[in-house]
This record gives C-alpha cells, sequence and structure tokens, in this order.
C-alpha cells in the first residue's frame, strides 16, 4: 500500500506543478515500499538519503524561480523547506537507534507536509507567480 495517495487538495492548480508534486509522492511510496518490503537486506540510509536528494533538488529549483521572481514569501517559504529537511536528516540518524519509530516518523512528517505545505505555501506561490522548469 502506498505511504502517501495523491488527494485533489495538494493539488494547486497548475498541471506542471502538481505533476512534479507527483512524481515526488511517487519516489516516496517507491522508497517506502521498499523499506517495508521483506526482502532481508535492505540499504535504508540509502532510500532515505533517495528521498532527502530528491526534495532537496526540488527546493533548490523552487527557491531559485522565487528569488528571480523576487516573491514577497521567500523567507517564510524556504524556513518551512529548511525544517522539513532538518527533520528528514534527524530522523535518518535516528533509524540505526529504532528503525520503526524513525520510519513512523518519517511518514507522519511527510503526509503532513503534503497535506499542508502543498496546500497553503505551493498554493500561494504558484498561484501568484505560475510555473517553474523543474
Amino acid at each position: 500500500m502506498a505511504l502517501i495517495e495523491w488527494k485533489e487538495h495538494y493539488s494547486v492548480g497548475i498541471d506542471a506543478v502538481d505533476h512534479e508534486h507527483r512524481e515526488m509522492i511517487d519516489l516516496i511510496n517507491e522508497v517506502h515500499e521498499k523499506l517495508t518490503a521483506d526482502t532481508g537486506q535492505v540499504d535504508v540510509t540509502g532510500f532515505l538519503g533517495e528521498i532527502f536528494r530528491a526534495i532537496s533538488a526540488h527546493f533548490v529549483l523552487e527557491e531559485k524561480f522565487m528569488r528571480e521572481h523576487r516573491y514577497d514569501h521567500l523567507a517564510q517559504h524556504k524556513e518551512a523547506h529548511e525544517a522539513l529537511l532538518e527533520e528528514i536528516r534527524d530522523i535518518m540518524e535516528d533509524y540505526a537507534a529504532d528503525p520503526a519509530t524513525a520510519s513512523q516518523r518519517l511518514s507522519d512528517k511527510l503526509d503532513r507536509w503534503f497535506t499542508e505545505h502543498f496546500r497553503t505555501h505551493d498554493a500561494r506561490l504558484h498561484h501568484r507567480l505560475g510555473t517553474h522548469d523543474g
């Protein structure tokens, strides 16, 4: 079962941006399936790192777009990005000590992120400025 199902309230109303967000959800679901599959030795740190890199790359492009267009809420949006990345780093560090708890924290955090961040920050950004190439 997928960790995060695309919900219509995640949509920011711009097809290209919604597509990029769906791709991120697909990656997170793929990694989640690998983490929960009973396949013996699994490179959990590598999978978590893959999520971290993909989300980081998305944020870099989005923040570049905001700077180029002098977006008036850049600082707040960037702060939200940095907070999520810090939490993911903490979860990655905690994984060795308690894999079950760390996996659940990651699941909870990413679900809340997609629910709130897409609906608020990203919706405002992309309705004000349009889309960016990602």
